[in-house]
């Protein structure tokens, strides 16, 4: 009885949590990309409806797993995937996700830095959006419902609400083309992520508005997401101007109206949750 007390100590210690809900997750994103293009490869399906498949397959895969890892080994419901509010929490959160983008792309306007060089056909944001609903999943399962939601049972939501924004900017910091603008906008929307996943307690929220935020800019707007390669959109765009207002080769999230905006939305999120009573206190503050 000793030895299993013991055992389930060390189980259920955060860190060990963490790192085993990381592999596991992980393996499922790895393995689940290389089943869906070794069957997806059979067909004579057009490689947009191709990738479009194998992005639907990961994320549910994702999804799925998640809820049966965490179910067996916390012994609970699974609420943060809960169904109920479900077109609520989607609606809310991919709104403040195009709102936020759509304020950072007008200022770019403004400037004089933003301009439309041709509308394409609306199948062109077929790629960008299961590029960015796929990463939107895989990173808020991986930052705000592994790393956020396990700290934050013991240091409190603060605390990790820093740790894992943090984290969230430096693990950009590998994209190409980063500066300390872009890693602090980054590292600011660590932070939104985390207070509206505070706020709703289910993850359809932050990955709604993660997904909104960069397919907003991605898909519709023509822009760079990241740094990373400029994907079709509906809108072709030239952009150029100041690094700081356009955000350069990373995009508009390197820019200093992003962070603004960003850091806005979190305060009111803040304190949103400390007048509703969401802020949950360290171990050591109970």
């Amino acid at each position: 009885m000793e030895t299993l007390t013991r055992k389930q100590k060390i189980f259920n210690f955060p860190v060990v949590k963490i790192l085993l809900a990381l592999l596991t997750f992980m393996a499922v994103v790895i393995i689940g990309q290389q089943i869906a293009v070794k069957l997806l490869a059979l067909t004579s399906l057009d490689k947009d409806y191709r990738n479009l498949l194998k992005g639907l397959f990961v994320s549910f895969s994702c999804i799925f797993s998640y809820i049966l890892f965490f179910k067996k080994y916390e012994k609970r419901t699974i609420t943060e995937f809960s169904t109920k509010g479900l077109a609520k929490n989607i609606s809310i959160g991919a709104l403040i996700g195009f709102v936020l983008q759509s304020l950072t792309i007008l200022v770019i306007y403004l400037n004089g830095s933003y301009s439309v060089v041709n509308i394409n056909p609306v199948s062109f944001i077929l790629i960008p959006f299961t590029i960015m609903f796929t990463v939107a999943i895989i990173e808020e399962i991986l930052v705000r419902g592994i790393i956020f939601r396990i700290v934050e049972e013991k240091l409190g939501s603060y605390i990790s609400l820093t740790i894992s924004a943090v984290l969230f900017g430096v693990f950009h910091l590998a994209n190409p083309h980063g500066t300390l603008i872009s890693g602090i906008c980054i590292t600011t929307a660590g932070f939104l992520f985390g207070a509206i996943f505070m706020y709703s307690r289910n993850l359809w929220m932050p990955i709604a508005l993660h997904f909104a935020w960069n397919f907003t800019q991605s898909g519709i707007f023509g822009a760079i997401t990241s740094g990373n390669e400029k994907t079709s959109s509906l809108l072709e765009a030239k952009i150029q101007g100041p690094e700081f207002i356009t955000g350069g080769e990373f995009g508009p999230e390197g820019s200093i109206q992003a962070i603004i905006f960003c850091a806005a939305a979190t305060i009111i999120l803040l304190v949103l949750n400390h007048k509703q009573n969401k802020i949950i206190k360290p171990y050591w503050a109970k």
